[in-house]
């Protein structure tokens, strides 16, 4: 996709920041650009690393996450205050990265057993219909192969149109798997692991028969079609590559260990710690898998913090080298908040309403009501934590909670949220800041 239709895209789902979104929609674009170059330019093309700045609630998060789901790559998002340095007791920063190549071998498995869904189908159908006509022994007379053709085709058809889905049949119950996805976990240990899950599934009682009905049968059927019909070593190798080309790794509340000049955070020396351990991955260094190295040269990584108790200068200097592009997100002001509950696409609004659908209430929102709750969301967010778009969802189900609740009551009825109804709710409670605090 171009810059435009990436910005384009994440417009129906994110309301302003437009600088934001094009400095990522960039970003992303010059992740294709430059895998079309000659390999001896590509390996000196370095991703341009992303700073974001702005309050909790404005969108950096959900930014990162669309920009990630609409491309199809290889994509986690990180807490940086979850991380430790080297010696403390917690999560060493490598691991972010061992996640990334577990997400991506993830989603090239999912690829290919999307590609090769009539393959499973066709395993699963073959394998389920051997248990209903067992097959005909060998030198069966050709008269007996063309009746058992038959009668396996109409079988066939049965089992697919779900008409057998009732009767029980016997298969093996998946072999149990003793990997762990520690992204924690050092290369050398998940060897070692690996050694010791072999010995225990190269154990016969560990693939027992078991009695279920057919369609819990076709479920099975379809991990063990998965195991026997996909290269899962070229899957592997794919997911390294593509981890290492074009992962993103999205680091949230990298402000949490920033060490500001008060001296209140300076009581926690592993902060600076994690910076410094953060410092060779983000720069370029080897990480060991327990699928294989990756180079993080080319990864693209992108922090975001609101630096409410600290500024961006109190990162260590080479640490905010590495992320040259900064773009601060704009707060969010009433009409900012009316828009989101309007113009995105599966608005809150919009959930709700489909959420009541199924109990059969028809729930609307009038324009007036809507402006009201913009309103008194960016109210609450004056007088106590402005905590952006979130205070919506506060908000609004402080409204509709009483109908949520009732909703049997409400049964094939139109219910319309009104202006009135929005001010009954939330006047009193944004009035008083102390009920405010707690409750909004």
């Amino acid at each position: 996709m171009t810059p435009k239709e990436i910005v384009s895209y994440l417009d129906e789902y994110i309301i302003g920041q437009k600088d934001a979104k094009k400095v990522v929609a960039i970003a992303l674009r010059n992740r294709y650009r430059r895998l079309q170059l000659p390999k001896e330019i590509q390996d000196e093309v370095m991703p341009k690393n992303i700073l974001m700045i702005g309050s909790t609630g404005v969108g950096k998060t959900e930014i990162a996450r669309r920009m990630a789901k609409i491309m199809g790559l290889p994509f986690i998002k990180v807490e940086a205050s979850k991380y430790t340095e080297v010696g403390f007791v917690g999560r060493d920063v490598e691991s972010m990265v061992r996640d990334l190549v577990v997400s991506s071998i993830n989603l090239v498995k999912e690829e290919h057993r999307n590609k090769s869904t009539q393959d499973i189908e066709k395993y699963v159908l073959d394998k389920i219909v051997e248990k209903l006509i067992p097959p005909l022994p060998k030198g069966a007379s050709e008269q007996k192969v063309e009746e058992y053709e038959n009668a396996a085709n109409k079988m066939r058809q049965k089992v697919l149109n779900g008409e057998m889905d009732h009767l029980k049949i016997e298969v093996e119950a998946p072999k149990r798997t003793f990997e762990i996805e520690d992204g924690n976990m050092p290369a050398e240990f998940a060897k070692v692991q690996e050694t010791i899950a072999k010995v225990f599934i190269a154990s016969p009682k560990d693939s027992p028969k078991k009695e279920v009905t057919i369609k819990e049968a076709k479920e099975l059927l379809k991990v063990e079609a998965s195991e026997a019909l996909l290269d899962l070593e070229a899957i592997k190798q794919e997911g390294l590559k593509r981890a290492e080309n074009s992962g993103i790794i999205f680091i949230d509340e990298i402000d949490k260990v920033a060490v500001s000049g008060n001296g209140g955070q300076r009581q926690d020396p592993s902060k600076e710690g994690v910076q410094r351990d953060l410092l060779p991955i983000v720069e370029g260094s080897v990480v060991n898998t327990k699928y294989g190295s990756i180079k993080t040269d080319h990864i693209l990584f992108i922090a975001a913090g609101a630096f409410s108790l600290s500024k961006p200068s109190d990162l260590i200097a080479e640490l905010q080298g590495r992320f040259p592009l900064r773009v601060e997100l704009d707060s969010l002001d009433e009409e900012a908040l009316y828009k989101i509950l309007t113009q995105t696409k599966n608005s809150i609004l919009r959930q709700y309403e489909a959420l009541l659908s199924v109990e059969d209430v028809h729930l609307s929102f009038s324009d007036t009501a809507i402006r009201a709750l913009a309103h008194y969301s960016q109210v609450a967010n004056e007088k106590t934590e402005d905590i952006g778009a979130r205070r919506l969802h506060t908000v609004v189900e402080q409204v509709i909670e009483e109908i949520s609740f009732e909703a049997e009551n409400y049964k094939g009825k139109e219910v319309e949220i009104t202006e009135i109804l929005v001010k009954e709710k939330l006047e009193s409670l944004v009035a008083d800041s102390d009920t405010a605090h707690y409750i909004l």
